[in-house]
């Protein structure tokens, strides 16, 4: 364990390769990168439990100390403090990515999967509302439904119900008309 100097007098080559940094000496990073990059990755494995990612954020942080060097003020911490402070915002935003992403991702997957489709609910809504179609069908006058009938439960065209009842075609038509009305109401259907 290092004593107490020794840390202080760490601390104090670190500061002023920062304040080297700052001044665009190469060299100075090359010695701050030595010193303060085993601190920033064990921060950013601490936060992000995944050693590629915690790699990727220490470059990222290192990078970042050599563009804004100039803005470290020693007055406000040490530059360890500093770098390690970078690597824990820079870890949490990772995090935060990764998650939104795995979101994102997640959402694709449940949008492309096929909803359950409950069979036996669906005969027994069908057989339902066959049973009100039944119903409401008993309510119509017999020419009204006796048209509506080969209309639409036979697939006749209005003029081939008119020739089959033997009707005049306005008058198969005001059948359907009025039977589909009726059949609106006893349904309860929104015109």
């Amino acid at each position: 364990m290092p004593s107490p100097d020794s840390r202080a007098t760490a601390r104090a080559a670190a500061d002023q390769a920062l304040a080297r940094v700052a001044e665009g000496d190469l060299d100075a990073f090359a010695s701050l990168y030595d010193m303060l990059s085993p601190a920033v990755h064990g921060t950013a494995l601490a936060v992000l439990r995944d050693p590629d990612h915690a790699a990727e954020v220490t470059q990222e942080v290192m990078v970042e100390i050599w563009r804004t060097a100039a803005r470290w003020d020693a007055r406000r911490g040490s530059a360890r403090a500093w770098a390690t402070t970078m690597a824990h915002r820079r870890s949490v935003d990772r995090v935060r990515s990764v998650q939104a992403q795995r979101d994102r991702d997640q959402a694709a997957l449940d949008a492309d999967r096929p909803t359950a489709f409950d069979v036996v609910a669906e005969q027994a809504e069908e057989r339902l509302e066959a049973q009100r179609v039944r119903h409401c069908l008993g309510g119509l006058t017999d020419t009204q439904r006796e048209a509506v009938v080969l209309a639409y439960y036979d697939g006749r065209t209005y003029r081939e119900v008119a020739e089959h009842l033997d009707a005049p075609l306005p008058t198969v038509k005001s059948r359907i008309r009025d039977g589909l009305v009726r059949l609106r109401d006893c349904l309860g259907v929104a015109a």
